[in-house]
């Protein structure tokens, strides 16, 4: 019998990468994804790309989400996805949200993140994002 439900429950790791200090919407979502069942780590904000994708390997998530609102988006999503890549860990999605302009998201989007989420996306999205996704793959 194959079942397309994980046999843990998703592990996303929420991370505030950079020198960016506001991680009010970080811990909105970090809770809601918790009520929503799966196992959040939060990393606390001024985390190196480093720091994350160590910390995502050894907790050993399914789910990175960053939040960044500094606008050193296009550094730090490519190089939290090639240090992942570089750990062997091509299988953890990552996602994020912030304040990006749309031509940086498709960008980022096409470099392999799975998803970005801006102002006005709900949890209800960010949640059902992450467990289609995470589903599919273990399908």
């Amino acid at each position: 019998m194959t079942s397309t439900a994980k046999s843990h429950p998703i592990r996303i790791l929420v991370a505030k990468p950079g020198l960016d200090g506001h991680d009010r919407g970080a811990k909105v979502v970090a809770a809601a994804l918790r009520d929503a069942g799966m196992e959040v780590v939060y990393t606390g904000l001024h985390q190196t790309p480093e720091m994350i994708a160590a910390a995502a390997v050894q907790e050993d998530v399914d789910v990175v989400g960053l939040s960044i609102l500094s606008g050193a988006h296009m550094t730090l999503f490519p190089r939290v996805k090639q240090l992942l890549d570089d750990a062997g860990r091509d299988d953890i999605v990552l996602l994020g949200g912030g304040i990006i302009p749309d031509d940086d998201i498709r960008s980022l989007e096409g470099q392999g993140i799975a998803k970005l989420f801006g102002p006005g996306a709900t949890t209800a999205e960010i949640i059902e994002f992450i467990k289609t996704v995470v589903g599919s793959k273990s399908a």
